[in-house]
This record gives structure tokens, sequence and C-alpha cells, in this order.
């Protein structure tokens, strides 16, 4: 979705009142009580149109959200408006590619304790500059609704929805960057960890060099155009037969030293 300009949305007129939507906890005040909820919506708040965002936080503590569904690398949600149904409105955020998993496992299994920590339930917040979204193309905001704004008001209360949502379950910081919580600790325990005090690998045992067969170089030579080359120094041919007979012997030598 991109910013609309223009459109009077005074013509759909007001929403529609929802009961048994799902109503934000926050009643006044900044969204998110824990360091998780409260990063994610800084992130979103840092990225998106301000004055949607607002209406998205009016909408969320009226309760016109209706369903509400975390998964991977996106929330799904039924949200009502003005119209008679509910709107589809999904927030996204783009999982992490392989490489940057790969730092989050490298990350947890160099750093004591935080395996632990997160197999608790709790999420350390020296993750969150791999976690959290930190530019524009790692979030999108979709809806059916009209309103072509980055994001809309219905997909806006469903950001802060989210970040109460981590309040709560922190560990679906994981499922929303597309990261399994079974996966992500089969990867850490998969390897060794970092054996700090041998800093220049002087214990680690390496593989056996492979064997290499002996061979004369002279075996790989074309004799003819061998022969060819001694002619230019002499037209003699047994000079010549001399000259590769001694190369002969040579190379047979430097393949036995």
């Amino acid at each position: 979705m991109s910013p609309g300009r223009g459109r009077n949305f005074r013509q759909y007129g007001q929403r529609r009142p929802v009961i048994g939507g799902v109503e934000a906890r926050t009643r006044r005040g900044a969204f998110g009580k824990t360091w998780w909820g409260r990063a994610l919506i800084d992130s979103v708040e840092a990225l998106a149109d301000a004055g949607r965002l607002t209406r998205g936080r009016t909408y969320a503590r009226a309760g016109q959200v209706v369903s509400f569904q975390v998964g991977a690398g996106e929330v799904n949600a039924e949200v009502q408006g003005s119209q008679p149904q509910p709107f589809s409105s999904t927030f996204v955020i783009t999982p992490l590619d392989a490489d940057a998993v790969r730092e989050v496992v490298d990350t947890i299994r160099a750093t004591p304790g935080m395996l632990a920590e997160i197999v608790s339930g709790s999420v350390p917040k020296e993750l969150g500059p791999l976690l959290l979204p930190q530019r524009a193309s790692e979030l999108d905001f979709e809806c059916t609704c009209p309103d072509s704004g980055w994001p809309c008001k219905h997909v806006a209360a469903v950001a802060y929805l989210t970040a109460e949502h981590l309040d709560e379950r922190p560990l679906d910081i994981l499922l929303l960057r597309g990261i399994e919580l079974d996966a992500l600790i089969s990867g850490v325990e998969s390897e060794p960890a970092w054996d700090a005090s041998d800093l220049y690998g002087d214990r680690i045992e390496l593989p056996a060099l492979p064997t290499v067969e002996r061979r004369p170089a002279i075996d790989d030579l074309d004799t003819m155009l061998l022969r060819r080359a001694m002619r230019l120094v002499s037209e003699d041919e047994k000079v010549v037969a001399q000259a590769v007979r001694e190369l002969t012997r040579l190379y047979d030598g430097l393949t036995q030293s």
C-alpha cells in the first residue's frame, strides 16, 4: 500500500461498532508494556504514516478488530470499518533470510545462558537489532479497504494489537520473522560452541591431507611437440633424442624425491 491523497473518506460514514471484538488492553498512553512490545511499535512508528497510526490506535482501543491470528511472517485479522462486512487486514513482517537466521543462531550460541532464556519463554533484548524490522522494506500493510495509506487505520490497529500480543508472548517475534523455535534450538545445539580458550585453533583436529598420486610430468607431454622444441636448438636427430632422454631422467628424478 502507498500513501493516498485527495480521497474523502467521510462518504463512507462512521465505523460500525463491534460486539466481542479484540479490544486493546492499553486504554491510554503508549502501546507496548514490555521491551519487545514497545520495540516493535517503535520500529513501526519510525517507518509508517504517523496520521493513520493515530487513527489505528483509536480503532484498536475501540475493539474494531473482530479476529486476530499471528502466523509466520504476518498477522491476519478482520477489522470492522464503516462497511457492512469487516475488511481483511494483514500486517506483514518479512521473514529473515538464511544469512540473517544464521547470525541469530551464532549470536545465541556465542552468548552463555541465552538459549536457556529462550527455552524458558523469553527473548533477550540483545537480539532486538537482529529480529526487529529496521527498514521499510521489511514491513508491509495489506487491507481490502479503499484507503491506500501505508498503513490504513485498519492494519495500523492490527500492528498495535501485535505489540500487546508480544507483551504476553515475546517468543512470537521469532514466528513473525519466520523462525521456528524447534529449528532454532536444533541449529544452536548442532555445532559446538566456539572455544574462546583456543583463540588460534591449535587444538582443532584437521582432516588428513589427501594422498596425491605421483606421475612423471613427461607422461603428460606431447612427445612430438617436445621434439619440435628440441630441434630449435639442434637439427641433429641424435642430439634431439639425447635431450629428450635426459629430460625424461630429470623428471623421473623429481618425482622420486
